[in-house]
């Protein structure tokens, strides 16, 4: 019903079933994993009504026990999700009925739960921060810093007219046209983060 996929690994289908709506699979190596998706295969759908919270565990350097961390859900309408399991704290959450199965085989090894329940519960339970993936936040950011990078270093070859030097081959802009751009990207980017792809 379910698959894990890591980047640069193979896609993992094999949940093992600890409870009747209790899935989990292992992320060995999870150190180096900076990003998970969890998504539905498209053969099972969710029975009408409910959906799967996905939590994340890492084994308690303490005791060992894994320590379970509402990351998000997935649902019929919203089949896969992307969470980022990079810079999550060992010790905040706590214990999640996944059962004895569940516990951590090894330091090493990381788990991923889906745990099916109703709609309406999923709907008031809070992630752990630092989990969501916003690529409209991840991509507006990388834009507003593309932005700042290039009208810093076209500000800094600045120069009045008296400072210009003739040169037939150069070709000069006036700042204030840079300026404009930039004020207009920055302006269409804020109504409408998409609007490049028309």
């Amino acid at each position: 019903m379910f698959g894990c996929l890591v980047a640069g690994r193979l896609v993992q289908t094999d949940a093992v079933q600890v409870a009747s709506d209790k899935f989990v699979f292992t992320l060995p190596d999870y150190e180096n994993v900076n990003h998970v998706v969890v998504f539905m295969l498209g053969t099972v759908p969710f029975p009408a009504g409910t959906g799967g919270a996905v939590y994340f565990s890492f084994p308690d350097p303490a005791s060992g026990s894994p320590v379970w961390q509402l990351l998000g859900f997935i649902t019929n309408d919203k089949p896969s999700a992307i969470f980022k399991i990079s810079g999550l704290k060992v010790g905040e959450g706590g214990a999640h009925p996944f059962g004895p199965a569940a516990s951590s085989p090894s330091p090493s090894v990381a788990q991923v739960g889906v745990s099916v329940e109703a709609l309406d519960q999923l709907a008031q339970q809070i992630p752990v921060s630092g989990a969501a993936v916003s690529s409209v936040d991840s991509f507006l950011q990388f834009t507003q810093k593309m932005l700042d990078s290039l009208f810093n270093f076209v500000s800094s070859f600045v120069v009045t007219q008296s400072q210009m030097t003739p040169n037939p081959t150069e070709t000069f802009i006036p700042s204030g046209c840079v300026l404009r751009w930039y004020e207009n990207f920055q302006r269409r980017m804020a109504q409408n983060p998409n609007f490049w792809k028309s």
